[in-house]
């Protein structure tokens, strides 16, 4: 599974205005309501906010990966979102988060849920300047060239 056949340039937030882990998941929900690809904002921020409270989401590395179920999702959202101000979200390795994965999915399917989950996971670890590249990246065409490229790395070692 790759990424860069997830998310497409409607689907990124080139730089988020907040600076705190509960205004990052509001902008990003707002994003998405806006794009009309959800109905139930309030349902969602509280879905996104019940998640982290179970465990920070932020995987280390400068990036979080906020990811909830809800009905009613045919297909998962996935988007990305980038901060140059860093953002607290509570990671295990103690510093902040600067890009942020969202992943909405049905609770219909939890095996393609996890499948994404992994793909952005393996991504993080595998590619060592993907958060130089992002955060150096001029605009969301820029940001899924630079998954397209580091996901094609991988997979040629």
């Amino acid at each position: 599974m790759k990424l860069y056949n997830l998310i497409t340039q409607d689907m990124v937030i080139e730089e988020l205005e907040s600076g705190n882990r509960e205004g990052v998941l509001k902008e990003m929900v707002s994003f998405l309501k806006k794009r009309k690809k959800i109905a139930r904002e309030k349902e969602l921020y509280a879905k996104l906010l019940q998640r982290e409270e179970l465990g920070s989401t932020a995987i280390g590395e400068g990036v979080a990966i906020p990811h909830c179920k809800i009905k009613g999702i045919k297909n998962p959202l996935v988007m990305l979102a980038v901060s140059k101000k860093s953002v607290d979200f509570q990671s295990l390795d103690g510093k902040p988060s600067n890009i942020f994965f969202l992943v909405v999915s049905s609770p219909e399917n939890p095996s393609l849920n996890l499948q994404i989950l992994a793909a952005i996971a393996h991504l993080v670890r595998k590619s060592g300047p993907l958060l130089k590249r992002i955060l150096g990246a001029r605009n969301a065409g820029d940001i899924l060239d630079i998954i397209r490229e580091e996901e094609e790395k991988i997979s040629e070692k």
